[in-house]
């Protein structure tokens, strides 16, 4: 691909960011600076080449780690209520091992202590609990922790970057890394609310578009960038002197790796800083490719994984549809609508053109639904959620997009149009699992109903219920009481 379809791309991709918050990027003169600097842009180039494949394709939606992160930071309004066990690998088994239960025994600045209670943190979350102690210990300790969406690790390294800050010094002294400008900026917000009674310390976003003039030196304390601007401004154009770096933060490892030409500038800057300084890497997974990307990246770790937690299907009660054709399972559908609605419901398409057409017939049919599917900006898919989970819609029609990682609370009702099958038509019982597992929340009784038109559809609900060891029981659409009962 060619430099100026980078360059556009990554300016398409940030105008279309600039709704995400009013974060303020400091003017500065514009020259050469980071202007011309095209090795930050393959985040957006590759997702715009995914965004362009998938609109025109029938497949499912393969939801790219980026869009998806992000999509998780804008709609989170507090921290997940995460029941996994945290497991911790020390580099020293001889060490002591340290975990707090209120964030007064970390001893933190005032300044920042406030900063926390601003933000709504009243005692700290289980990654919290043990990773805040190894972060701000003296001499400092390189950490690699797994830590899903909204479990509060943005916050715990952050907090970290600021109490190792030495605000009299006016040069950079932390780096944050993440995979793409959106991600960089919601970082910065995070950075922004905890550091709002801290003023002396400052931040300053490494991105493409923040254009500085050759030979300057930074003040700031903070920089938060993407991998390609990052390592141009520590190496080419030398406005952040390396060796002066005491923490190093590598956010969103597994995205990172999945982005062509991240990975191995993530490597270079990391070469560049001290071996005293700190270094810092998170990932939501553990897969073989980020380790062996982690491992390069901090020596001597701490660990810190969640022990897997099997999702159970105990307080789920599922049920199939026997029908002949689409439109057979549309009428169904309609007939089961008004004991659906008394709750809150999710209807799964496998491609977004069902879910399209599905979500236009409901809606001539009267029926209040909203859709959400992988051709629209994240910013609009966050509001979607938001007016669902404000109750302004009671039915939300969607693929794959919005099957995993999304907890609206008040869901009751899950229902599979399309059972889940991946690209070789197999059935996909992990998609199914997270599907059906929107129901059923935090105890509370669900209902997940699954739409069968064929021979082919019903083997695969067949093998789905021998994967689970779970009776799927047919339902009689002319006897809706036990629906109602359950969806109330």
């Amino acid at each position: 691909m060619a430099t100026d379809s980078w360059a556009q791309a990554v300016d398409e991709q940030e105008a279309a960011a600039e709704s995400i918050g009013s974060l303020q990027i400091k003017d500065k003169p514009e020259e050469n600076g980071t202007a011309a600097n095209a090795t930050d842009s393959s985040s957006a180039a590759s997702k715009s080449e995914v965004e362009g494949e998938n609109k025109g394709t029938e497949e499912d939606d393969n939801e790219d780690k980026a869009a998806q992160s992000l999509l998780n930071k804008l709609i989170r309004n507090n921290l997940v209520n995460n029941t996994n066990q945290v497991e911790v690998l020390q580099k020293d088994p001889n060490s002591p091992l340290y975990s707090v239960k209120s964030f007064e025994e970390l001893r933190l600045k005032p300044q920042l202590l406030q900063g926390v209670y601003g933000m709504g943190f009243n005692r700290p979350s289980k990654i919290q609990e043990t990773a805040l102690p190894m972060m701000l210990a003296e001499p400092p300790q390189n950490l690699i922790a797994q830590s899903q969406s909204g479990t509060g690790k943005t916050a715990a390294f952050v907090l970290a970057m600021l109490s190792h800050v030495d605000p009299n010094n006016r040069f950079p002294q932390c780096l944050c890394v993440s995979p793409t400008y959106e991600l960089a900026l919601q970082t910065g917000k995070v950075i922004e609310q905890m550091g709002k009674h801290y003023p002396e310390v400052k931040l300053v976003y490494a991105i493409r578009g923040n254009k500085l003039q050759r030979g300057m030196k930074l003040q700031e304390q903070i920089v938060i960038g993407t991998p390609g601007t990052m390592l141009d401004w520590c190496g080419k154009f030398k406005f952040i002197d390396p060796k002066k770096i005491k923490v190093f933060v590598l956010d969103e490892a597994d995205v990172m790796i999945a982005t062509q030409g991240h990975q191995d500038q993530s490597i270079r800057i990391q070469r560049m800083l001290p071996k005293n300084c700190q270094m810092l890497l998170f990932s939501a997974t553990f897969e073989e490719t980020v380790w062996n990307f982690a491992q390069r990246i901090v020596p001597d770790p701490n660990i810190i994984k969640l022990k897997r937690e099997e999702e159970t299907l105990d307080t789920i009660k599922q049920y199939y549809v026997l029908c002949n054709s689409r439109e057979e399972k549309f009428h169904a559908l309609c007939n089961i609508y008004g004991a659906i609605t008394i709750a809150q419901a999710m209807i799964f398409c496998h491609t977004r053109k069902t879910a399209g057409w599905l979500a236009g017939e409901l809606s001539r049919e009267g029926h209040q639904v909203a859709l959400l599917s992988g051709e629209m900006q994240v910013e609009q898919r966050a509001a979607v959620i938001d007016r669902f989970r404000d109750g302004k819609e009671k039915v939300l029609v969607t693929t794959n997009v919005c099957a995993r990682g999304i907890d609206v609370e008040q869901v009751s009702v899950v229902i599979n149009f399309d059972l889940p099958v991946d690209k070789d038509g197999n059935p996909d019982n992990e998609t199914y699992l997270h599907r059906i597992g929107r129901t059923g929340r935090f105890g509370k009784r669900g209902l997940a109903i699954n739409m069968v038109d064929s021979k082919m559809s019903m083997n695969i609900l067949n093998r789905i219920q021998e994967h689970f060891s779970k009776k799927i029981e047919k339902l009689d659409t002319d006897d809706l009481d036990e629906i109602e009962k359950i969806a109330s």
